[in-house]
């Protein structure tokens, strides 16, 4: 068998989460540092992406002493620029000062980066986009959302920066909303430092086949990250990876590995009602078996299958590995 990757998990996986409804939260507010002592207990669990601003009066070398006293590394930092403050937008806000506040911010945030040793730094700029027809100029959003990464990018050389795409929410449309469009907007930038984190959950309720993105994001050089977790398509629901849609996941993980793409196995899950802990113990599990079901594929067979686009066949080679992956004496 061939060896394990790296899991890692956002660390916001951890927290506490309240929404429109059960305002009050779902459970007791956990902070920056309970966050991390929580993601300790994970067995197999090595790296967290770190949001930041951290919660109140957490500094950086308590974040960088508590990681390293439960054995992780920071492989990303992820600065909440999707806030109230941000409502309406970050790098497209019609506001030029709130658009130089936020550059200042995630520059601020690219020093968290380097205080933790991470990796990159992450790019969610939710609130970037519109609601309703008419309301944006599309041609300024792409001018402001282009520019202003590129900006952030030359401000920090040093740094790799990803965007994580998503088709919407909490606007009822992103700015950065497929994996061809995030391509094409880096390309214009000019750049070697601004890369894709592909979600696979945000690929699948945006209508992309998740496997298909990745190698799109792979053949232009660009996938720098990814996330796991599952939905029931209509939503980004950060539910348990794959416990809706087992085979679309072993798709894309079979195109990471075809391409020898060899970065983290990233978990991006909300358990609004579940014990966090149990619930990335239950996904790195079903990833390890998926991790062996890729070694016992007969990828010689799959590929011949595929030349004359035999479903069938196909579907048959990975249902014999996929299903069999999580037995109790392997």
């Amino acid at each position: 068998m061939s060896d394990l990757p790296r899991f890692g998990a956002g660390l916001w996986h951890f927290a506490s989460y309240l929404d429109r409804y059960a305002t009050d939260g779902y459970a007791p507010a956990v902070t920056t540092l309970e966050q991390i002592a929580r993601a300790g207990e994970v067995e197999d669990l090595s790296v967290v992406d770190v949001p930041y601003p951290f919660t109140e009066g957490v500094t950086v070398d308590q974040v960088k002493q508590a990681l390293a006293d439960h054995g992780l590394e920071a492989i990303g930092v992820t600065p909440e620029i999707y806030m109230r403050k941000y409502r309406m937008g970050a790098f497209t806000n019609p506001d030029e000062a709130l658009r130089k506040e936020a550059i200042a911010f995630l520059n601020e945030a690219a020093d968290v980066v380097r205080a933790l040793g991470a990796t990159y730094l992450k790019v969610w700029p939710g609130q970037d986009g519109w609601d309703y027809p008419f309301q944006v100029s599309h041609a300024e959003q792409w001018r402001l959302a282009v520019d202003g990464m590129r900006e952030l990018a030359q401000a920090n050389p040093d740094i790799k920066i990803v965007i994580e795409y998503k088709p919407r929410e909490p606007r009822n449309k992103m700015f950065w909303d497929s994996a061809a469009k995030t391509a094409l907007g880096i390309k214009e930038m000019g750049v070697d430092n601004v890369g894709v984190l592909l979600d696979f959950g945000h690929a699948l309720y945006g209508g992309e086949s998740p496997a298909a993105a990745a190698q799109l994001l792979i053949d232009q050089g660009l996938l720098w990250g990814m996330d796991v977790n599952d939905n029931l398509r209509g939503w980004d629901d950060d539910m348990v990876v794959g416990t809706v849609h087992p085979v679309e996941v072993f798709e894309f993980f079979y195109t990471l590995k075809i391409n020898n793409w060899e970065g983290v196995w990233q978990l991006d899950q909300f358990p609004f009602r579940e014990d966090t802990v149990e619930a990335a113990n239950l996904s790195i599990r079903f990833l390890k078996g998926l991790h062996r079901a890729l070694d016992e594929l007969d990828i010689d067979a799959l590929r011949e299958a595929q030349s004359r686009q035999d479903a069938l066949a196909a579907q048959k080679l990975v249902q014999d590995v996929l299903f069999t992956c999580l037995r109790s004496d392997a």
